[in-house]
């Protein structure tokens, strides 16, 4: 009688784990789908885990062309801005290339890491920006050079006038991607760009005496 009496009441506690712990993965599941699935941040690993699958979903073709172009464009403006330090006269052409240089390095990053996440080859890096003259805004190889020689006003006057083009161009690219672009972030980043070189065109325009 008493082995009788033990059994049951094992059994009984048995069933009430396997019940609690039922109800417990339906609550998990009915919390997910209330915060649209693997949108809902701040759950730990299971967050985590889903925000690349979820990025690298949510992008089409011109989100991948935005990316693979931008990038060699702008490390061409960053070769321009790194000859401003022991070749500008003006103190305010330094400063703007040193801002160009913060701004667009890790935009870098972050469209490289979006084509990693695509399952996209990013651009290899390099000096030799021959493939993509063709480019809106990019600088010829006759261009650069000519930049690499120049010192003091003439320089200024160079990057300034260069760099005005070179960020038209990429206003144009992130423009198209504004339009067509389907990723939430990369049109964040396009929409940021149009903002920030607008804003620094107007200034070189400035400093160059036009309007």
């Amino acid at each position: 009688m008493i082995t009788r009496t033990l059994t049951r009441r094992v059994a009984l506690a048995t069933t009430a784990v396997i019940s609690a712990l039922v109800l417990a993965a339906c609550g998990g599941n009915s919390d997910d789908n209330s915060e649209g699935g693997t949108g809902h941040t701040g759950h730990g690993a299971s967050a985590a885990s889903a925000t690349p699958s979820a990025s690298a979903g949510a992008h089409n073709a011109q989100d991948v062309a935005f990316a693979k172009g931008m990038i060699p464009h702008h490390q061409q403006a960053l070769q321009m801005a790194e000859l401003a330090a022991d070749r500008a006269s003006s103190a305010r052409v330094k400063d703007l290339a040193a801002r160009i240089e913060k701004a667009q390095d890790p935009e870098i990053r972050t469209l490289t890491g979006w084509l990693k996440a695509w399952g996209e080859q990013p651009p290899m890096a390099g000096m030799d920006h021959s493939g993509h003259t063709g480019m809106s805004g990019m600088m010829s190889e006759a261009d650069m050079a000519a930049l690499k020689k120049a010192t003091g006003k003439d320089f200024d006057t160079r990057f300034l006038s260069l760099m005005a083009e070179h960020h038209q161009g990429a206003v144009e690219m992130a423009t198209t991607e504004k339009q067509r672009g389907r990723s939430s972030d990369a049109k964040a980043m396009a929409d940021a760009i149009i903002t920030a070189q607008n804003a620094e065109i107007k200034e070189m325009k400035q400093l160059l005496g036009t309007k």
